[in-house]
């Protein structure tokens, strides 16, 4: 782990894996620095923004330290089930391309677990770690221009529910009719860092 500044009000921590910066942001969110504002995770970065009048970047580092020293398992965040249609167009390319069938594909990506590292590419949009490593895959060759809200897909390590009609080249497997972004909830985005997610296949 690293620990630089990043102007004089973060500093920004450099992590080896989106589950280390899961369990440091659990960790300060559990235990919080005097003087810090924000947390802001990223795929393999956690930036601290704090308050230079009440501390100091000497300061935030050191805790940062001890954070990391002492953190265990991840503390159990609001967790949420999303069902889903696995009937996506995407669903038996992914079983070719990870040698399995529809249903074991299926069996797979609702049996996890997931947590929502980070929050990126558009608002609500949560990238979820916890995806069976039999189903780690690139992403499309040729994106989409248009992929509906409410699409649950994957792409390298992580699962997603998109969010918004958007472009995309996440590997689509179904969707869902749970709303995870909606402006005029509060709040509105169901997918923030440290909610624990699991798919549930729709009957």
């Amino acid at each position: 782990m690293q620990v630089v500044p990043y102007g004089e009000r973060a500093a920004l921590v450099d992590l080896d894996d989106a589950g280390e910066v899961v369990g440091l942001r659990a960790a300060l969110s559990a235990s919080p620095l005097s003087g810090v504002d924000e947390l802001v995770a990223g795929a393999r970065t956690l930036l601290v923004r704090f308050d230079p009048a009440r501390t100091s970047f000497d300061r935030v580092r050191a805790a940062v330290h001890d954070r990391e020293s002492g953190t265990g398992p991840t503390p159990g965040g609001p967790s949420i089930v999303v069902p889903v249609s696995y009937d996506g167009a995407d669903l038996a390319a992914v079983a070719e391309a990870s040698g399995l069938s529809v249903p074991e594909v299926v069996r797979r990506h609702s049996a996890a677990t997931y947590t929502v590292a980070f929050c990126g590419f558009a608002p609500g949009y949560g990238y979820l770690t916890g995806l069976d490593p039999r189903l780690h895959l690139p992403r499309r060759a040729a994106p989409r221009t248009r992929v509906p809200a409410g699409s649950v897909a994957i792409a390298g390590e992580y699962s997603a529910v998109y969010p918004h009609q958007s472009p995309g080249g996440w590997h689509l497997l179904g969707r869902t009719p749970l709303a995870v972004w909606d402006a005029d909830r509060e709040p509105p985005n169901l997918l923030s860092p440290g909610t624990r997610v699991e798919f549930r296949v729709r009957s």
